[in-house]
């Protein structure tokens, strides 16, 4: 007889599989799986890819738009900060995030507005 164990039991093997992560899972991590419903969750989804989460809109990631603006911009006059304010830029706005994106059109504009010696 195959299986027979699981018959007994009444579980499948993903089922078992499933109740041994769970079993094998932190009290807090069991927690937020009984309150979401043990029967919706599912262990076996495949995560998300990093890269994904960090393109931009022409699929470079993040890392190299910042090698590439950090070798293109001038050096004097450049800290610490200014790296650090670059990063949180191009993180924002590759990542889609609004306060990023009012930032970059509200700098679009303004260097627009200073071109056309309005200030």
């Amino acid at each position: 007889m195959t299986g027979g164990k699981y018959l007994l039991a009444g579980l499948t093997p993903e089922e078992e599989k499933k109740k041994a992560i769970f079993d094998a899972m932190s009290a807090k991590s069991r927690k937020r799986v009984l309150d979401m419903g043990y029967e919706q969750w599912d262990p076996f989804l495949p995560p998300k890819d990093p890269l994904d989460l960090r393109m931009g809109q022409r699929r470079e990631t993040a890392l190299s738009l910042m090698r590439s603006f950090l070798r293109e911009c001038p050096q004097e006059g450049y800290s610490n900060e200014y790296g650090q304010g670059a990063w949180e830029a191009c993180m924002g706005i590759t990542g889609g995030d609004d306060r990023w994106r009012g930032n970059y059109d509200f700098s679009c504009w303004y260097r627009d507005f200073l071109k056309k010696g309005e200030a």
